[in-house]
């Protein structure tokens, strides 16, 4: 039996670490790509983390301390650096996505917290979508596509939302560059930074009223380009690379 579960602890701290070494492989193969089509990404990633380390280790002549604070310093930087290069990997991403059929439900797809998504619940043969979200916000209804078309969608799926959630708060979001709609890389950001007006119970029982609202409509990418869904899983490796 001790064997066993020897054996079973070293399968998985190897699969451990094959896992690590594929984490920071994608990295590896996404800093090259990015570094192809961002020159700024070094020169960056290097001031912040020089500028970092100079910070702290001039913090720590204050008291005396500089050796001690140097090893600190340098973690800092690197931390800085790290979270430098994931910040322009998502604005590389947002920019290459923005516009494209699908990528605000795309954007939604990696929205953090706890939130109920449902793809395409409307659309047309042009593409246009509106994406239905259940939060703590409420409901949030975004929409993607020609303005003119996406106000029909969004007028006819809030009254039949409407009908089935009561009081609960409805939110209407476009997709888009123009007046009253929300770029693509502020989705995320505008969609998190509403009011939180329903618990979690109330979530449970809205996703089970609007189950009978199923997407219907036409099928959407779920994803805007090949090359975004892979910058999208490196997103989440550096985040956990942290």
């Amino acid at each position: 039996m001790a064997k066993e579960d020897k054996a079973a602890k070293k399968a998985a701290a190897k699969e451990r670490r094959k896992a690590t070494r594929g984490r920071f492989k994608q990295i590896l193969e996404v800093f090259k790509m990015q570094r192809r089509e961002d020159k700024l990404l070094l020169p960056l990633m290097l001031g912040v983390f020089l500028g970092v380390t100079a910070v702290v280790f001039l913090l720590g002549m204050i008291w005396g301390l500089h050796w001690v604070f140097l090893p600190v310093g340098l973690a800092f930087g690197l931390l800085g650096a790290v979270i430098t290069f994931g910040r322009r990997v998502q604005s590389s991403v947002y920019r290459k996505a923005d516009g494209q059929p699908g990528a605000a439900g795309w954007a939604l797809d990696n929205l953090r917290g706890r939130w109920v998504l449902t793809q395409a619940v409307s659309g047309t043969a042009q593409l246009d979508a509106v994406h239905r979200l259940i939060g703590r916000p409420g409901i949030v209804l975004v929409g993607e596509g020609a303005p003119h078309r996406v106000k029909t969608l969004m007028a006819q799926e809030k009254k039949r939302v409407a009908r089935l959630v009561g009081e609960t708060p409805i939110y209407e979001i476009v997709v888009g560059n123009e007046e009253n709609q929300v770029p693509l890389a502020k989705l995320q950001q505008r969609i998190t930074k509403l009011p939180r007006n329903i618990g979690p119970a109330q979530i449970d029982s809205l996703e089970n009223r609007l189950a009978a609202l199923a997407n219907r409509g036409n099928a959407m990418p779920k994803g805007p380009v090949p090359q975004g869904a892979k910058m999208r899983n490196v997103q989440r490796a550096v985040r956990r690379s942290r």
